[in-house]
């Protein structure tokens, strides 16, 4: 990850908190060739001492590729938008500003019953915040027998992890009110939620 000073996030709240927030991550592997899949990513543990575990297909291209001690990416990324020098009070270069972690890790294949927890648990993650969750336990016994035998489960051991948000850190509130103010009026999720992460780094300094 290219990680300019000014934009560095290493601190381990930060980024726990981070890859909760954003659990949908790419996950790269090489193979005969670097290849990725995009696929739900959750934590187990603390900030201080985690792991991370998720699944994929076993007719995914990837999957014959997982083995212990494998080495892998995970990529989780959070809101970004193109910012353009127009919005600033003087002329400027047009950016693009984001945030993301970068977690390098290593591969163990999970047993069917850690498989199991692991799918239990992303799915009342997933489900509670639901009208009406359907839970793990309330799937049919025989549709979740069938399931397993398409997936491989992993644990991912975390080796490095990196984390970045550029968010016009050293311009001053009236170039930020102006972006903030010029993303909003997009309307759209991403860069209303961009617009909320600016605002906070720019407030918190």
């Amino acid at each position: 990850m290219y990680q300019p000073k000014k934009y560095k996030k290493d601190n381990p709240d930060f980024l726990f908190k981070f890859i909760q927030q954003h659990p949908f991550a790419t996950f790269i592997l090489n193979g005969e060739k670097l290849l990725a899949t995009h696929i739900p990513v959750l934590t187990k543990g603390n900030a201080t001492n985690f792991v991370l575990y998720s699944h994929i297909a076993k007719h995914n291209e990837q999957s014959k590729y997982l083995k212990d001690d494998k080495e892998a990416l995970l990529i989780f990324q959070g809101p970004h938008a193109y910012v353009s020098s127009s919005w600033y009070k003087e002329k400027d270069i047009s950016t693009w500003d984001y945030s993301a972690v970068h977690v390098n890790v290593k591969l163990k294949i999970q047993s069917r019953e850690e498989l199991e927890e692991s799918l239990e648990a992303l799915v009342t993650r997933f489900e509670e915040p639901q009208e009406n969750p359907l839970y793990y336990q309330d799937i049919p016994r025989k549709m979740i027998d069938d399931h397993l035998g398409l997936i491989t489960g992993f644990w991912c051991e975390v080796k490095d992890i990196k984390g970045i948000a550029k968010l016009h850190q050293g311009y001053d509130k009236e170039d930020i009110d102006s972006i903030t103010t010029h993303l909003e009026k997009q309307h759209t999720i991403l860069n209303s939620a961009l617009s909320e992460n600016i605002k906070k780094e720019h407030t918190c300094k």
